[in-house]
């Protein structure tokens, strides 16, 4: 039975590509599967298909292979790295969204990448003060600008081979990004074009664009906002690479905010550790923290 991944869905049909011979087949999903009780598809799912009509390129998703990671908003699986945008300025860098995004992306497994963009408009060096935040992370940082054109080569090489979604708050760039993406780097298919069809500044779906050097991007709506659901505030440091010596810290299961001869706080305290990333890793675990004493309350 041939596999394939999905690239669309919408009303019930989807465009799923061909693994052996890459053509793009419209499949809906055999009853079978769903008086099983089967998972709903999502994009970027790895499917075995029946091919109905191999001359209109229509087929029944069979089987849903196992996924390495998924979510609910947007509703997508399968993602190697998530882009994660922010810009210099127009809007300000929104952190705690990045810090968000960062930790449900380790905790899923996901690689994360942090694109500073709009550089051609930094008059004040705050992409070098972006940079610094997050250096000792060890994550990709690029920074880009549609002007200059600076940085989006890198960015080609650094998609190549990967799933990757883009994340980001509203205004910093994602559409421009994608559109400049779709317009060099995504492979033609047999269908209407979809870079036509896409509207220059709204998604209106999710989809998986297929790159002329291997991999995916995903236009994804619904990564603007987000909430941790991944993570605890027993398990929060984890999702911080560079918080890995705490270890050394004095008492087992340190929190690393009020307990003394902490590790990260000796980190902290010689800058290793950018003090506003640590002052947003507290506020989260005190949220998380929080639910969790109130999880039985009514």
């Amino acid at each position: 039975m041939p596999e394939g991944i999905i690239l669309k869905g919408v009303g019930g049909f989807y465009s799923v590509l061909g693994k052996e011979d890459g053509s793009i087949y419209t499949c809906t999903v055999r009853g079978i599967h769903r008086m099983q009780g089967g998972v709903t598809p999502l994009v970027g799912d790895a499917v075995t298909f029946n091919i109905l009509d191999s001359e209109s390129k229509e087929g029944h998703i069979d089987q849903i292979l196992d996924r390495k990671n998924s979510f609910i908003r947007p509703p997508v699986s399968n993602i190697d790295r998530l882009a994660v945008v922010i810009a210099v300025k127009n809007p300000l860098p929104d952190l705690m969204l990045v810090d968000k995004l960062i930790i449900t992306s380790v905790a899923k497994g996901i690689e994360p990448m942090i694109i500073i963009n709009k550089v051609d408009l930094d008059e004040d060096l705050q992409a070098d003060k972006l940079k610094k935040i997050y250096k000792n992370t060890g994550f990709t940082i690029l920074a880009l600008s549609k002007i200059t054109r600076e940085g989006y080569d890198e960015l080609h090489t650094e998609l190549s081979g990967n799933t990757t979604a883009f994340a980001g708050q509203s205004g910093v760039g994602k559409s421009t990004i994608l559109n400049a993406v779709l317009d060099n780097w995504v492979m033609e298919t047999g269908e209407v074009s979809e870079r036509i069809q896409r509207g220059k500044h709204t998604t209106r779906h999710v989809q998986l664009f297929r790159l002329n050097t291997g991999g995916f991007i995903m236009d994804t709506p619904g990564f603007s906002t987000f909430s941790i659901d991944d993570a605890t505030h027993e398990t929060l440091a984890d999702h911080y690479p560079e918080f890995q010596t705490s270890d050394l810290c004095k008492f087992k299961g340190c929190s690393h905010i009020n307990e003394p001869q902490c590790a990260i706080k000796n980190l902290l305290n010689s800058g290793i550790i950018d003090k506003g990333r640590y002052d947003r890793y507290t506020q989260i675990y005190k949220e998380l923290k929080e639910s969790y004493d109130n999880r039985y309350r009514r």
